[in-house]
């Protein structure tokens, strides 16, 4: 996840690097990652170089130089301006933000945007979930033009995303799996891959204890044995992306080494590199 590789900037724990995102591609070449999951917020929008065509070719340089991808997007943007909660032509401008996104990331190839439905933007209705695929619905079209998928992430229960999920047509819609935040919500991967497994197209690795924030890989409630059978059991095929506690500041690139190793082992059950 963008952001991990360098000390936290102004205090935020997940954000857009202003100051040193260039640096970031040889950290994570050096910390052994084959790809950063991109960040697009508030924070940093005016200097994010997805929005010009400058900062594209820039992009593009960077990842080549370095062999480090970009395989993905975190749409961030919408935890401060949530899709859900609002009407008429501010509820549009923001659906056509997304599609302005998901053509940004065409021009890089980036194959997928996570769009987070958690804390602030969080699904809590019969009302939201219906704004949502409704919105989603009216971007089957830009996923075919731009061949990038949208990858929700939730706090619902199983059955609730589901639902939600079953409405959402298009196969392009897919789920963005939290590790961490389904430890923190009491679910379990059993019910959660029972309900909508064959829909998971991403996970981010993450630890909390229930009810409570992230800590460091394997000192949470998290069931990363359960979670990777049940990976194993769906054949799934796709990327990690460590989203992981922070460590000390000034050790991100020894802290991240180390994550990497963990994860890697976990990986190992899924016999596949």
């Amino acid at each position: 996840m963008q952001g991990r590789l360098v000390a936290p900037e102004a205090g935020r724990f997940q954000c857009f690097p202003r100051a040193r995102w260039r640096d970031e591609f040889a950290l994570a070449q050096a910390a052994g990652l084959d790809t950063i999951e991109w960040i697009y917020d508030a924070y940093g929008e005016d200097v994010n170089p997805l929005a010009t065509e400058t900062g594209i070719g820039e992009l593009n340089t960077l990842c080549e130089l370095h062999g480090v991808g970009i395989e993905s997007v975190c749409a961030d943007w919408f935890m401060d301006f949530p899709l859900i909660g609002i009407e008429g032509g501010r509820a549009r401008e923001r659906w056509l933000r997304l599609d302005w996104l998901m053509q940004r990331c065409s021009e890089l190839k980036i194959n997928r945007v996570v769009v987070p439905f958690v804390d602030a933007s969080a699904i809590s209705n019969a009302g939201d979930a219906e704004s949502v695929a409704n919105g989603v619905n009216s971007l089957a079209p830009v996923i075919e033009r731009t061949k990038v998928e949208l990858h929700l992430e939730t706090s619902l229960s199983p059955p609730a995303f589901s639902s939600l999920l079953a409405r959402c047509v298009h196969p392009g819609v897919k789920v963005n799996y939290d590790a961490g935040n389904s430890a923190s919500l009491g679910y379990r991967p059993q019910d959660e891959f029972a309900a909508f497994g064959a829909r998971v197209g991403s996970v981010h690795l993450k630890d909390r204890r229930k009810g409570a924030g992230t800590v460091p890989l394997g000192e949470g409630d998290t069931d990363f044995a359960a979670l990777f059978e049940c990976l194993k059991a769906v054949n799934y095929g796709g990327d990690f992306v460590l989203q992981v506690a922070r460590g000390t500041d000034g050790d991100e690139l020894r802290w991240t080494r180390q994550n990497v190793r963990t994860a890697r082992r976990w990986m190992g059950c899924l016999g596949r590199p």
